[in-house]
């Protein structure tokens, strides 16, 4: 992209003499084939999150988010209340359509109508939803939300570096990798380390190409598992 200079002679960047602040994500539904992403709410999503956690053996998926899993129906209760309260983050129950049960969440955060950006966070799935189509459905409608609907600019995942399942998820996901910020967050006594990846604007259209052609039936066999990989359908770097 040819360098533009101002009237000092300095360099600047791309001109946007058109952009005006954008909208905030609705608390409005989204429908998908396999899944349904929704406003989280207590009342209709807590005891469903509580039992599909449970499925878990262990804690290990909440290693890397800012509490632990609850044994307690209560805890997890009180817990989703404040999630659902929140406007920003903005928490979405991810329902499976098949069962019509809440199987996860995720969130809106750091929302920024004035620069259109936003980040995708606080991901929390079960065993019922990770590594199955939902998974990859519900980061797809937020996705869409975000640059087709809204049309934000910059679309951001940040996890603890540690984290390596987020970081591959990412990746695979479509975002890149754009480096790590250190000592960001001290939590659960520790120090954390944040990882920075992002989808931009002028990369939405070969990744919404990518999910569609994933998701699309022809893409799966009679048991439900993808006959190619997302990553396949994605153009090279």
């Amino acid at each position: 992209m040819p360098t533009r200079l101002n009237d000092f002679g300095q360099p600047v960047g791309p001109a946007l003499p058109d952009w005006t602040p954008h909208a905030l994500p609705p608390r409005e539904a989204i429908e998908g084939r396999f899944c349904r992403v929704e406003p989280l709410d207590a009342a209709r999503h807590a005891d469903d999150l509580h039992a599909a956690y449970a499925q878990a053996p262990d804690g290990r998926d909440w290693t890397y988010l800012s509490i632990e899993r609850s044994d307690d129906p209560a805890a997890t209760r009180a817990y989703v209340e404040r999630l659902a309260q929140s406007a920003d983050p903005m928490h979405f129950a991810v329902i499976d359509r098949a069962s019509g049960r809440a199987v996860g969440t995720l969130a809106l955060m750091r929302i920024e109508p004035a620069h259109g950006v936003m980040e995708v966070g606080h991901v929390t799935f079960s065993p019922l939803l990770k590594k199955t189509p939902l998974s990859t459905e519900a980061q797809y409608l937020l996705m869409r939300l975000a640059f087709d609907t809204l049309g934000y600019r910059r679309y951001e995942w940040k996890c603890d570096s540690c984290n390596a399942p987020s970081r591959r998820a990412a990746q695979r996901l479509g975002f890149r990798f754009e480096g790590i910020f250190r000592q960001v967050l001290v939590y659960k006594g520790r120090s954390r380390d944040t990882a920075w990846f992002s989808v931009i604007d002028s990369e939405w259209p070969a990744l919404r190409s990518a999910f569609e052609r994933w998701l699309a039936p022809d893409n799966f066999d009679a048991q439900g598992r993808q006959r190619s990989a997302l990553e396949r359908f994605r153009p090279a770097d």
